[in-house]
């Protein structure tokens, strides 16, 4: 392109080094904060505060011991759905989704037999 040229969005994206993607977003962002380049590059500040995880160190121990534990009688293993319902029983410990006890247990490589 000769001096001056934009050039196409593909064109600016690949100068840039970055995706069209990111391109279009930035180029909405400037568009929404009324071409104010401070306010379009910096990060927003959040509205709401981060949620702390109810998984503590103290609660994964004690996950991790309720998983290694015999399971209950009628059942052969445990499974996460298993570990739900009884967690939700114990009072000292926050009442955990299946899902979450399963990232809970693969991130400590604990794998139910």
């Amino acid at each position: 392109t000769s001096a001056g040229a934009i050039g196409s969005q593909d064109a600016v994206a690949a100068r840039a080094g970055v995706s069209g993607e990111t391109l279009r977003l930035v180029a909405k962002r400037f568009a929404e904060t009324g071409g104010d380049v401070h306010a379009t590059v910096t990060r927003k500040k959040r509205e709401l505060p981060p949620v702390p995880s109810p998984v503590t160190g103290e609660v994964e121990a004690r996950l991790i011991a309720m998983a290694c534990s015999r399971p209950p009688q009628g059942y052969t293993r445990w499974s996460l759905r298993l570990l739900e319902k009884h967690v939700a029983l114990v009072e000292d410990i926050p009442n955990l989704d299946h899902s979450t006890i399963g990232r809970v247990l693969k991130k400590r490589n604990c794998v139910l037999i």
